[in-house]
């Protein structure tokens, strides 16, 4: 989910020049209740034995088309599961297996327990649809305020006008957060650490984007050691996704259960991206694909993906209010069709916005059609 032209040049990650044993050293965590032990990285055993156990996934990264952000996608008075379920249906229906899907604190913060329901009640609905899911915790794109209660309307032709990040700028002015965005990790990983329904924790999606760089460093970390704090069942990562960044991805890369990446590039650039990541011998999923603009798409990019059995996860479902069929750096502000939609697969009827790639799609996830 990014926002310039060339924070998305994701290759020759070799070159950062960081072979390790990658594994977390034990350490000794002192609390009120004694040492406590550090759990560590999974194997690299482990890691390919949960990959070996799984189909090749493929699906989308899901926002439903009635919500603006994730704020609206999960507070009690805007959450809908009966356009959660028509879509996922539509995703079902092309043989798409696993949904890419970001949380948000504040809408935990404000109603713990109805949070922790819906999110209950989602996952019932992915599960109905044989569809696995990935849950993003942190995200550093696009807006850095937010409030709980009513939305705003998206602005037209305006990419993900009205989408926020998690924590944002808040973490920068309040005295007190760290505590909360702890105690909401750890509750959503305790949770739900044992839900076979879920594939695999995101724990920060772009950490350094939007001008934070290196500042997104200690709240990585920490997410980090909360998700080993709480050991859930199912793998933990988060996806490197910019050159620009390389402590951040050293951090990631070394400290990641699964490589995660994004690449939004043509199929060299995209070939170059995996073979960089190869080397860490650990399963692959692309969390972040397909802009048609920039000739990342399903047609050149889906089937390398399916050759090397590295999870495609694209950009974008259903057309609905976040915009995301408009590039990100070409407002139409009257709100007018693009020439070429950015992302998207669908039309918030169910129409295909491209039928030779949903035929494509279909073929990949060997659907009948």
């Amino acid at each position: 989910m990014l926002k310039t032209q060339n924070s998305f040049l994701l290759k020759g990650l070799i070159i950062l020049s960081f072979v390790s044993s990658c594994k977390q050293q034990v350490k000794n965590d002192k609390t009120d209740k004694g040492p406590m032990v550090m759990n560590q990285r999974w194997s690299e055993e482990k890691a390919n034995a949960w990959a070996a156990n799984k189909p090749w996934l493929r699906g989308a990264n899901f926002n439903p088309s009635t919500a603006i952000n994730q704020l609206e996608f999960w507070q009690v008075e805007s959450f809908d599961p009966e356009t959660i379920d028509r879509e996922l249906g539509w995703a079902q229906d092309i043989g798409l297996n696993c949904m890419r899907v970001y949380l948000h604190h504040l809408a935990w913060e404000v109603d713990k327990t109805g949070f922790k329901e819906r999110v209950k009640t989602y996952l019932s609905i992915a599960e109905k649809h044989n569809i696995a899911t990935i849950f993003v915790i942190f995200d550093d794109c696009w807006n850095p305020t937010y409030k709980a209660g009513k939305q705003p309307d998206p602005k037209p032709g305006i990419h993900n006008s009205g989408w926020v990040r998690d924590p944002g700028d808040l973490l920068y002015t309040s005295d007190n957060l760290m505590p909360i965005l702890e105690s909401y990790t750890k509750d959503i990983l305790t949770t739900f650490k044992d839900d076979k329904r879920i594939i695999l924790w995101d724990l920060y999606n772009e950490p350094g984007n939007s001008g934070y760089k290196n500042r997104s460093l200690p709240l990585l970390k920490s997410v980090f050691e909360w998700a080993r704090e709480v050991n859930p069942a199912q793998p933990i990562s988060a996806g490197v996704w910019s050159l620009d960044l390389p402590e951040l991805n050293k951090f990631q890369v070394e400290h990641s259960d699964v490589i995660t990446y994004h690449n939004y590039n043509d199929e060299i650039s995209h070939q170059s991206a995996i073979d960089s990541l190869k080397i860490y011998n650990r399963p692959l999923i692309c969390t972040e694909y397909m802009a048609r603009k920039h000739n990342s798409l399903f047609s050149n990019i889906m089937p390398i993906l399916k050759k090397e059995n590295i999870g495609a996860i694209n950009w974008g479902l259903v057309d609905g209010k976040s915009n995301t069929k408009y590039a990100w750096d070409e407002p139409i502000p009257d709100g007018s069709e693009p020439n070429l939609w950015f992302h998207e697969i669908f039309r918030n009827d169910g129409t295909p916005y491209q039928q030779d790639e949903v035929d494509l799609i279909m073929e990949l996830t060997e659907v009948k059609k």
